[in-house]
Parts: C-alpha cells; structure tokens; sequence
C-alpha cells in the first residue's frame, strides 16, 4: 500500500509500505478519507516524544471494511484501542484504560495510508446518507462532545452560556456540541482573521478576535480547544464563579491558570482526553440524524499532496478547520 510517513521534524514521504495483517478480531479497512489533526502537526514538527519516527500519522478515519463479519460496510473509525476488562474500561472510562493505544502512536500505525487494520468492536457503520469525509470528522467531533458532557454533569441544567477558544475542528466540534446538548448561547474565539470569517460565515458561529473579548464577560462553561498559557489564562479570568473550564488542548503543557481565582470562585477545571466508545458512538449519532450542522466545513487533498497540506497548515494558509486527505 501507499502511505505517507513521518519521517522527522518537518519531514512526510509518500511511499510504499507492507500491507498490515488484521489481528483476530480485527477488520482491514480501506481508508478513504483521513483529517490531519493539531496533534498530526505537533508531531510533524517535532514536538511529540510519543510519536518517534519513523511512523505513520493519521488518525481522524473512515473507509470500507474489506474482511471479517463487516466486509463491505462503510464505516467510521473510533481509533482509540482498550483492553475492555480493566476498571476504567468496566466503569465506562475506557477512555482511561491503563493500556490503552491509539492508532497513530506505536505500535500502531495510523490512517494516512491505504489500509488500516482495526478491531472491529471499534467500527462504526454509517448511514447511505452520511459521506466518507463527513464520518472522518466524528474523532475530532468526539472530543468536543466527551467534553461538554463533562462539563455539563458539574453545571447541571438551566440556561448557560459558553466561551470555546479555538476555531480549528476541535473548537467548532465543542461548538457544534454545546449546541447539540442543549447550551445555544456559544461564543468562539479565534485569532486568525480568514478563518474567524469562514466559521462566521459558512459555519453559523458567532467568533471573535481575541482582543475583542470583553475583559468583564463571564461563562458558565469554556472550552480550552487550543491548550496554550494564553488560552488557559483566558478560560480562568472568564469563567463565572462556580463555572467550568474543560481543557481538550495540548498546546503547552504548563502556565495560564489563575489558581488563586479559581480557588476563591470555586471554578472547576476539567482536564479531558478524548472520548469513551460511548462518547464515540452518540457523537456519530448525533451527526447521523444532523444534530451537529451540515459537516461540510472540510477541504480535501489527495494523499500524495500530504506534506503540501502540512506546510500550507503552519503557515496559516487554510481557512476550513479541517483537511481531508484522500488515499
């Protein structure tokens, strides 16, 4: 099959590899479309230690089963991999299980390939209405959705309002997810100027520059979708008393909290990693019945134009929150 490797900072090869064998219980999926990820970037340039080249990236997935008792179904993949006995996975936090994988990080290989071999319990067959490329968003979507849900069981019910940071596909994804549980009151925040006009515009969001936030505006629920000091300094100076941050982004790994405000006030701080299979699951769901929007906020390149798609990316040239790439 044709793949495109990470070959080292800055480095991607389109090139040959060995077709992978599916393990028992595990399906080969014909992948046809693949998202790049912020994460997909931060290993690109380097700044990943869990993503050593070289290695295979991608992990935003949907395609053809081509074996196993699925054969034929197209489907969506849930790339995250869980032993299924631990407690978390007992508990319904498999999301936590101490051996988890993730296609994309060894020892498995990710999706900006051909073929990708996968357990079937992680297959999502989708609707004759539903495209490739449309089920491809439900992993980034995911994170958004787990997300909200968290911060929706502390905030209880009542009307609320939310603040996301972050106009790339994990930020739309919570935007699209408060809004799909109930929350409509939604601000986005998004410091590049053509795509805060593409969200605006093609998306139905309301954005703003993050200067344009005033410094005395409060939320009940905000959505760190970026995961930089600055980022998180602005979640703990506009979260409400008694409000909560949940934090999907790994920008930076430290700095921005306002611990002493969010002890006086009482804000609580999620950190979250993406998804339980549950979480997956609803979140596919709720794109299946067009819950979340139109899905149409992706801009497609061919998989041998992967490396293009990366520099263009880095340097701010793509408005849409989401690159597809097409094996």
């Amino acid at each position: 099959m044709k793949a495109l490797v990470y070959i080292g900072p800055e480095g991607l090869e389109y090139r040959d590899m060995a077709d992978p064998v599916p393990a028992e219980g595990e399906a080969l999926i014909r992948v046809e479309s693949v998202g790049i990820c912020g994460s997909d970037m931060h290993a690109w340039l380097g700044h990943d230690e869990r993503r050593p080249a070289p290695l295979v990236l991608g992990h935003e997935a949907a395609g053809v089963v081509l074996s196993g008792t699925m054969k034929g179904q197209r489907v969506t993949v849930n790339p995250l991999v869980t032993c299924g006995t631990c407690p978390a996975c007992r508990s319904g936090r498999d999301n936590l299980c101490a051996t988890r994988q993730i296609i994309s990080m060894p020892p498995r290989e990710g999706a900006f390939a051909g073929l990708l071999a996968m357990p079937e319990r992680n297959l999502v067959p989708l609707p004759d209405h539903v495209t490739t490329h449309q089920a491809a968003l439900a992993e980034p979507i995911a994170c958004g959705w787990h997300a909200v849900r968290l911060g929706r069981a502390i905030l209880g019910n009542g009307p609320q309002r939310a603040l996301v940071l972050g106009g790339g596909a994990i930020g739309l994804g919570a935007a699209l997810s408060l809004a799909a549980q109930g929350i409509s009151d939604v601000t986005m925040v998004e410091p590049h100027a053509t795509r805060c006009a593409y969200l605006s515009l093609r998306c139905d969001q309301v954005v703003i520059a993050p200067d344009a936030l005033d410094p005395s505006e409060r939320f009940d629920i905000i959505v760190d979708g970026v995961g930089f000091e600055t980022t998180r300094a602005q979640a703990s100076a506009h979260a409400r008393p008694g409000g909560v941050i949940v934090h999907i982004g790994l920008g930076q790994s430290a700095g921005g909290l306002d611990i002493r405000r969010m002890t006086l006030q009482e804000i609580t701080f999620i950190g979250t990693y993406t998804y339980t299979s549950q979480d997956f699951r609803d979140c596919a769901q709720a794109m299946f019945d067009g819950r979340l929007g139109a899905l149409d906020w992706i801009e497609e390149r061919p998989l041998n134009d992967g490396a293009a798609a990366f520099a263009d990316i880095r340097a701010g040239r793509v408005s849409s929150p989401k690159i597809v790439l097409v094996p």
